[in-house]
């Protein structure tokens, strides 16, 4: 069952929106009227599904969207608007479909199938797992009780999370006041891949690829149950990589 989150500031299409997604057997955690509001329950219930208008008070959804990417990139962000016209900044923000309003109940029920599928991995697609991760520099990190070695080689994933930047090793995990982009390159380019605004992983530690949408993928790393998230570009750069 995938808890949902709605966002919308017209009461009419959340009741619409909450009977397909109950018809469909999931669970309606909370709804929202403004981007803001969106934001902020994103915060306290963490969903795993958002449908999200665009046009509403104060905050619109795609700068809502950014925000909540920040906070959790792996959340499934579903566009639900009237206006064809902002398909492209939907995208820009990773957003996994886009309806465009008046929508078909069937619709709501075919997109949720498809991110239960891909939660489930039954579209998982599998590359060559490269060979084992070699030594390399150390990195300092700052973060707010002052400095932290980890050494290069031992990173698994760093990805922004909860509006920080987090680094994965097998063991531990360092939370650190940089952003991807400072890290990225002080990190070897030959072993570190920024795949997503929010994701750099380690490219030793690939083992599968799952399709997450039209233009996203879900990577899978060794040595952690997290995932990264990968945009249709930096997948066709990762293939050549690998070629």
């Amino acid at each position: 069952m995938l808890n949902v989150l709605i966002a919308d500031d017209n009461e009419g299409m959340r009741l619409v929106l909450r009977k397909a997604v109950e018809k469909a057997g999931h669970r309606v955690i909370a709804e929202a009227s403004a981007g803001e509001d969106a934001v902020q329950k994103v915060e306290a219930y963490r969903p795993d599904v958002i449908f999200m208008d665009i046009e509403m008070p104060g905050m619109d959804g795609v700068e809502a969207a950014r925000r909540i990417q920040d906070i959790d990139p792996r959340i499934f962000l579903i566009f639900a608007t009237a206006y064809e016209e902002y398909r492209k900044e939907a995208f820009e923000v990773y957003a996994f479909d886009y309806l465009v309003k008046p929508f078909e109940v069937k619709r709501v029920t075919e997109t949720l199938e498809r991110i239960e599928s891909l939660r489930s991995g039954r579209m998982e697609a599998a590359i060559p797992a490269p060979a084992e991760p070699q030594r390399s520099s150390k990195l300092l990190l700052r973060h707010k009780d002052g400095i932290s070695l980890v050494d290069a080689a031992d990173i698994i994933l760093i990805q922004r999370e909860n509006r920080s930047t987090v680094i994965y090793t097998p063991t531990e995990k360092h939370v650190t006041s940089e952003t991807l982009s400072e890290l990225e390159q002080r990190l070897p380019s030959d072993k570190f891949f920024r795949c997503h605004k929010s994701y750099i992983v380690n490219i030793e530690r690939i083992t599968r690829i799952y399709p997450y949408g039209r233009w996203t993928y879900i990577v899978k790393l060794k040595g952690t149950d997290l995932d990264a998230l990968m945009t249709q570009e930096r997948y066709a750069t990762l293939q050549e990589y690998f070629q």
